[in-house]
């Protein structure tokens, strides 16, 4: 017969892993850091699968065998292994590295049961090994929650009479005792998560808490149920559907593509060593393992060049690509499906040109008419696109001069409630969409967009389309733009600097979103600016003009 503290091992990853299916999608769709791509659920679950498999694998090749025969190392081994293989994500990523950490700290201990000693001792080195995985830790995130939960089980245990279970505890006394040690971390937990949107801005501005950090409570309400006999403990439900959005995108992550993943196996491995390189093709870097095994997770708009980096290093496997446009896309879906069954009062419309300006718009839950490089829809195309949105009450954000006149035409003939807002530029009209909520009136968003606009200064770098009269520049020289005054012109790079001075003066936050054919990197772009003003910067993927920025 298997050794049963496998088989209740099993069982309890089991039942985490059910628990997280069973919100799989809440999960996904509080998904905005760091990039609002909509899979944290499933990468979660696709993780916890891997190590159920691994489990199985070793119970059927150990049949008969006990824990100590088989070998608590090489069970820890395996089971970081398969969870290290099976991660995709950031999510997927550091859940592994939460197994791992936690695993190994359980197999050190040898001759040991399992007690709040132990739970305690394996939250801390859980919370220490994603901590070290991560370049850049945010605290509001899955690892600040394990943490938090890690010092709530400490200070449990300075309180504890008898913390410690000896040989002659019973099965369902170390189950009660456990249990009762991740309830108490659990509350600890749900405060964390709650807590998050305070510590990290992104959150806040979405009206959302960190979907990782959600998730691990989720697994853990999952495993105190099965370890007392019941479903899972009872958790607040994290839905989006009450008018929360993606707003603003505040990580480059929103700039690449596709979100990649892969395995390499080799001999002297160094985490380290490829980072900076990864760096240099995408963002979101996270390269973990040991010297054997390394999981690579970057998003780049070039994944075979990330597998060949890895080239001459060992054997590249398991490689797994998404399309975080698509992901996007169907999350968008479900949020707006969310919304109109809620009942959402307004809804809201943006005339736009470029892929970058597409999907920022679609983040912040705006229904987008593509206007072409020139912006200039037809009456009847505002229209159409106006009765398409599942609201009875309409903001429209022209973005454009142009667009004013023929959208102030389709509101009238509309029989929505129609308010048009007098965006004169696509940079100003992503600004006025942050201020939207669907909750609000068409009315009360137009004068919360009007307080917007009003504290906002816009700017714009392009190549002169013609030699200018006054002698100041020759056609194809750039030209720098604030609030449609020239401010600047000649060389690509002084142009713009001077523009983001103009722009950065009494600002907090200078937006600047990248047109199709930029002249300089977002390297460049970054060092321009002077450490005091935080910089946001976006593919806009417009024609015409090089860079808009916006200022508040």
């Amino acid at each position: 017969m298997t050794d049963p503290a496998i088989l209740r091992f099993r069982a309890l990853v089991e039942a985490g892993l059910s628990a997280l299916e069973e919100r799989r999608e809440e999960v996904n769709d509080l998904n905005v850091f760091p990039v609002a791509d909509g899979d944290t659920g499933d990468n979660m679950v696709l993780t916890l699968h891997s190590v159920l498999q691994e489990l199985d694998r070793l119970i059927a090749a150990s049949e008969g065998s006990m824990i100590d025969d088989i070998g608590r190392e090489e069970i820890v081994a395996s089971v970081a292994r398969a969870a290290l293989l099976g991660a995709r994500g950031n999510s997927g990523v550091i859940l592994s590295q939460l197994i791992r950490g936690a695993a190994e700290e359980l197999a050190s201990r040898p001759g040991e049961l399992v007690d709040p000693v132990l739970i305690g001792a394996a939250l801390a080195r859980a919370a220490d090994q994603a901590y070290g995985s991560v370049r850049d830790p945010a605290e509001g995130t899955i690892l600040t929650v394990v943490r938090e939960m890690s010092g709530r089980v400490a200070r449990e245990l300075a309180h504890m009479q008898e913390p410690r279970l000896g040989p002659e505890v019973s099965a369902a006394e170390q189950d009660e005792q456990i249990a009762e040690m991740i309830e108490r971390a659990l509350e600890s937990g749900e405060r964390s998560v709650e807590r998050g949107p305070d510590l990290l801005p992104i959150l806040r501005e979405a009206g959302v808490v960190d979907a990782g950090g959600y998730g691990l409570t989720v697994l853990l309400a999952g495993i105190a149920g099965a370890l007392r006999g019941t479903e899972p403990l009872a958790l607040e439900h994290q839905a989006v559907a009450d008018g929360a959005r993606i707003t603003h995108p505040h990580h480059a992550s929103a700039t690449y593509r596709y979100c990649t993943n892969f395995a390499v196996t080799g001999s002297d491995l160094s985490q380290r060593e490829f980072v900076r390189e990864l760096e240099r093709i995408g963002d979101s870097v996270l390269v973990v393992g040991d010297a054997t095994t390394l999981k690579v997770h970057v998003h780049t708009d070039e994944p075979d060049a990330a597998t060949a980096l890895f080239a001459s290093a060992g054997t590249v496997s398991r490689i797994d690509i998404a399309d975080m446009r698509e992901q996007v896309r169907d999350r968008d879906e479900r949020l707006n499906e969310a919304v109109a069954a809620a009942g959402a009062v307004c809804g809201a419309l943006a005339v736009i040109t470029g892929d970058g300006f597409r999907e920022l718009f679609r983040g912040l839950g705006v229904t987008t008419l593509d206007g072409g490089p020139t912006l200039n829809p037809s009456t009847y195309d505002l229209l159409a696109a106006i009765h398409e949105i599942a609201a009875e009450e309409i903001v429209v954000l022209p973005n454009s001069a142009n667009v004013f006149m023929a959208a102030e035409r389709a509101a009238a003939l509309s029989d929505k409630q129609v308010q048009v807002i007098s965006t004169r530029s696509l940079q100003a009209g992503l600004a006025a969409a942050v201020g939207i909520d669907p909750a609000r009136s068409a009315r009360d968003n137009a004068a919360a967009i009007a307080h917007i606009l009003e504290q906002l200064h816009t700017g714009a770098v392009a190549p002169a389309a013609r030699d200018d009269l006054q002698g100041r520049f020759h056609q194809g020289e750039a030209v720098g733009f604030v609030d449609d005054q020239i401010v600047s012109w000649g060389r690509p790079r002084e142009t713009l600097r001077e523009v983001l001075v103009n722009l950065a003066d009494e600002a907090e936050l200078v937006t600047c979103l990248r047109g199709s054919d930029a002249p300089l990197d977002d390297a460049a772009v970054r060092a321009l600016v002077d450490g005091e003003v935080e910089l946001e910067l976006s593919n806009g993927g417009q024609e015409r003009y090089w860079w808009l920025l916006s200022a508040e």
